[in-house]
């Protein structure tokens, strides 16, 4: 998978266009087209070093993809760094919760391979 970023304003009220292009086309997975993810994002909420909180819409014609799903990540100081935690709301009906778990864990081990 490759992400590539249109727009990006990180302050409250500013947000992202952003794209996931999946190098697997046979999985058909995506949500805007059989092998891409391109989404809106706006940051509802920016406390540095403890809380982001965002809106998310994703472009697709299917209903299962409607909504504004809202994540909300959290960094807590802990011994031996931070320890990172997500919450999803309002998920849309089509994402499994085994595909956003897998999404999420991603997400996680990218952002723990960048820092370490």
């Amino acid at each position: 998978m490759t992400a590539t970023i249109y727009r990006f304003d990180p302050r409250v009220g500013g947000g992202y266009r952003m794209a996931f292009t999946y190098d697997d086309t046979l999985v058909g997975r995506g949500k805007t087209a059989d092998n891409a993810d391109i989404f809106e994002g706006r940051f509802i909420e920016l406390i540095p070093d403890e809380k982001i909180v965002e809106a998310i819409d994703f472009e697709s014609a299917d209903p299962a993809f409607a909504g504004t799903m809202t994540i909300t990540t959290t960094l807590t100081p802990v011994r031996d760094g931070t320890k990172v935690t997500f919450t999803a709301e309002n998920v849309p009906a089509g994402i499994s919760a085994a595909d956003h778990k897998t999404g999420m864990e991603s997400t996680l081990k990218n952002l723990a391979n960048l820092l370490e």
